[in-house]
C-alpha cells in the first residue's frame, strides 16, 4: 500500500504572492505546486479597501501542494521559521487517489 498524499492549500494576500512563491520553490519539500488567483467572500469589512467592499470581495493567492505528511509538516514548520506571524490561512487534506488520464 502507498503511503497517503495531503493537499496543503494555502490563501495568501497578493502582498505576500512572490516572497511565498519563492520560498516554495526553493524548499526541498516540494516538486511542483499550483497558484490561482481567487476571490475571498465574507471577510470583516474593516479589513477591506474601498473598493473591495463595494464588490464584497477581496482578491487573493490561493496555492495548493500535494505532498506526504510528513513533507507537508516539514514545510509547514519552515514556513513558520522564515515568514513568522504573516498570518497565512492554510488547510491539509487527505488525497484519496491521483493519478493521470
Amino acid at each position: 500500500m502507498s503511503e497517503t498524499s495531503y493537499c496543503l492549500t494555502m490563501i495568501l494576500a497578493p502582498t505576500l504572492e512572490e516572497q511565498v512563491l519563492d520560498l516554495l520553490l526553493t524548499a526541498p519539500e516540494t516538486s511542483a505546486f499550483t497558484s490561482t488567483s481567487v476571490f475571498g467572500h465574507g471577510a470583516n469589512p474593516g479589513d477591506l479597501n474601498t473598493a473591495e467592499q463595494v464588490l464584497g470581495r477581496t482578491r487573493q493567492v490561493q496555492v495548493q501542494l500535494i505532498l506526504s505528511r510528513q513533507d507537508a509538516d516539514a514545510l509547514l514548520a519552515r514556513l513558520r521559521q522564515q515568514l513568522p506571524g504573516i498570518g497565512i490561512p492554510f488547510w491539509l487534506s487527505p488525497v484519496l487517489e491521483r493519478g493521470m488520464i
